[in-house]
């Protein structure tokens, strides 16, 4: 291959890496969305981001400074992804699809870079064929190299405690009624019972391994009123899924107080689903558990260390991510500017949303708030006028508690 060949793909590389991150993101929205088990909560969406960027950062190198493959090591963020897919039980198959829908999407806009060099045809051959052997060969090195860590890390989790325990679980989750039987032959665990799900995970600033991690849901779920044993099952390295049995007494708030009065050390957060009967009850309270999960790891989510799926606004907040494409126009119709990321907006949207849940107080708004009511009528005027007459007070709540918890970040710059 010439020095010329190698010097127009080094353009197209600089090309590619002045707009690497948005190549990004657009790769990895088109990944989660396209193949189902990517897009299961917000952690696995967000390694799934860190992986695309590091692998796109590192095409954008090999084709700028003409890398040899054998130079490299395959990237932090892509192997810690390929690991949390094998704890997780997701197929390895998704990790491979992955790859291969994410070296079309770079690779046609490496195309369009080459198109953009206005080279003759005999000259534009060279260098597709040249940048599509460059792309083809490095996902070749990469997926072969976590496929590996793949299939190392399932063969290990597999051997670990309570694995066996989260597959029945799965199994449980996928076909409730089928999978009953098995289930509670396999865990001990009766379903004919009231439950409440329960996740606690780790976060980046905990000290703790997951052996501490069942010890210390252990001591929690002995606070809160539990007919038998808990059901705990660990999904990946950080994480632990939950389910308490609870006697009748234990069903309402002085459950759910007790959970939110529980002494969780630093870096551990937890979030849980109503209590419901049955096994309906157990997989609907575990579905509202991890919608409590989703809203708490949004960026700009104001939950603390523990998030019920009745808290206010998270039923509603998780309902609109799941839908982020519709929700973003929506909320910006709604809203206007007052949807913009800014200091004053959102001044102005917090002062709206207390005025609204107060039943358009202001003398209430002014104490929420500690504003004089000369301020908050200020304003509520400035945010009703940037809203417009023609909206309905119920619109503007919903959009307002989106923007609450989703945040404009979400909502309106992505």
């Amino acid at each position: 291959m010439t020095e010329i060949v190698r010097a127009r793909a080094a353009e197209v590389g600089r090309a590619l890496g002045a707009g690497h991150l948005a190549l990004s993101d657009v790769v990895a929205e088109a990944l989660a969305r396209g193949i189902a088990p990517l897009d299961t909560d917000p952690v696995l969406v967000e390694m799934l981001e860190a992986s695309v960027h590091a692998n796109v950062t590192n095409i954008v190198h090999i084709l700028t400074n003409d890398i040899p493959l054998a130079h490299l090591q395959p990237p932090t963020a892509a192997v810690e992804y390929a690991l949390r897919l094998a704890q997780r039980d997701i197929p390895s198959n998704a990790l491979v699809r992955a790859y291969h829908m994410g070296q079309n999407l770079v690779q046609q806009r490496c195309y369009r870079l080459i198109a953009d060099q206005h080279l003759g045809a005999a000259e534009t051959v060279e260098l597709t064929e040249y940048v599509s052997t460059v792309l083809y060969r490095y996902i070749d090195w990469i997926t072969a190299a976590v496929f590996e860590v793949y299939e190392d890390e399932r063969r290990r989790w597999i051997g670990t405690q309570g694995t066996v325990l989260s597959s029945t679980v799965h199994n449980l989750l996928a076909a409730p009624e089928a999978g009953a039987a098995t289930f509670e032959r396999e865990t001990g665990y009766r379903l004919d019972r009231v439950h409440r799900a329960i996740i606690l995970w780790l976060t980046e600033r905990a000290s703790l391994e997951l052996a501490d991690l069942d010890r210390v849901a252990r001591r929690v779920f002995a606070g809160i009123g539990s007919a038998a044993p808990a059901l705990i099952a660990p999904v990946d390295a950080s994480t632990l899924w939950a389910w308490v049995p609870l006697a009748d007494r234990a069903r309402g708030v002085d459950a759910v107080a007790a959970l939110r009065t529980a002494s969780l050390p630093e870096g551990v957060r937890m979030a849980f689903g109503d209590a419901a009967p049955g096994t309906a009850g157990f997989c609907r309270s575990h579905e509202q558990s991890r919608a409590a999960f989703t809203v708490a790891h949004l960026p700009d989510s104001p939950t603390g260390q523990v998030t019920g799926f009745g808290d206010r606004g998270i039923a509603l907040a998780a309902m609109l991510e799941r839908d982020i494409e519709h929700t973003r126009p929506w909320v910006r119709e709604v809203l206007g500017d007052l949807a913009e990321d800014s200091p004053s907006a959102a001044s102005l949207r917090e002062t709206l949303a207390v005025f609204l849940a107060t039943g358009d107080s202001h003398v209430r708004t002014a104490e929420r708030l500690s504003l004089h009511r000369n301020s908050v009528k200020y304003r509520i005027d400035k945010a009703l006028a940037t809203v417009g007459p023609d909206h309905d007070r119920l619109d503007v709540g919903l959009a307002l508690t989106a923007c609450e918890f989703l945040g404009p970040m979400v909502l309106i710059a992505r």
